[in-house]
């Protein structure tokens, strides 16, 4: 299992949100590349980045930052957040980001992820974010009848092979992962699936892995101290 280390930005600094509310806004490093080197350091292949401003105007906004870290340390970028058109895809793969994801369009414009999934393969991954098993969008403000279950079915269907699953009332929170629902999206398709939200400590890195979850986001708790970066990456090798 891959352990994805976050980086949530808002306003080009390093952020914790709790469940997804922007009001709840805690800054939580001084800087993101100096963040992601440490993760480096820590023996880290990937890095998880969200432009939380991005995801609010529905559009790039903190470009800048994320392309710094793509090119100036070792780690593969997994970005989402405000990328909404092929021209925003096709931007950041050509800046050096390593997975693009799909968030929002991917309910509201599912011919995007087609012709995405297309012309970039792999790189394509979707994270569906949800309040009682149903999908909610734009920065977690607008919610939907779809259940997150059948969102993840359409987007196998158009060749997505990644999926990044958000119980949005576990996120900052520190509370453990919402198993049941982690469960339920794995059984439901092939695709890899990532587990993000509530992850706090080494029992939810173990319970994660012997489930056969794809990758882990971890943020709060690497910056709360409850989680050790090495130790996690040890157990899922």
């Amino acid at each position: 299992m891959i352990i994805f280390p976050a980086i949530d930005i808002i306003g080009g600094k390093p952020v914790r949100l709790y469940k997804g509310d922007f009001n709840t806004a805690k800054q939580v490093a001084a800087d993101a590349l100096e963040t992601a080197e440490s993760f480096v350091k820590a023996g880290c292949e990937w890095i998880h980045m969200v432009d939380l401003d991005g995801s609010l105007k529905k559009e790039p906004v903190n470009a800048d930052t994320f392309i710094s870290v793509a090119k100036q340390t070792s780690l593969k970028v997994e970005l989402g957040g405000g990328i909404r058109t092929m021209k925003d895809i096709d931007f950041y793969v050509n800046s050096g980001i390593s997975r693009i994801i799909l968030g929002s369009v991917a309910l509201k414009n599912p011919q995007l992820v087609k012709e995405a999934v297309k012309e970039f393969g792999d790189i394509i991954a979707v994270g569906i974010d949800a309040k009682n098993g149903y999908v909610a969008t734009e920065g977690w403000v607008e919610s939907s009848d779809v259940y997150f279950t059948d969102l993840a079915k359409q987007m196998e269907d158009v060749g997505v092979k990644t999926i990044i699953f958000t119980d949005i009332s576990k996120d900052g929170t520190l509370s453990g992962p919402n198993l049941e629902q982690l469960n339920e999206i794995n059984d439901a398709v092939s695709c890899n699936i990532t587990a993000s939200g509530g992850v706090t400590n080494m029992n939810d890195i173990i319970n994660l892995r012997d489930n056969g979850l794809y990758g882990a986001i971890c943020g709060k708790s690497l910056y709360e101290g409850t989680l050790d970066l090495i130790d996690a990456m040890e157990a899922c090798k």
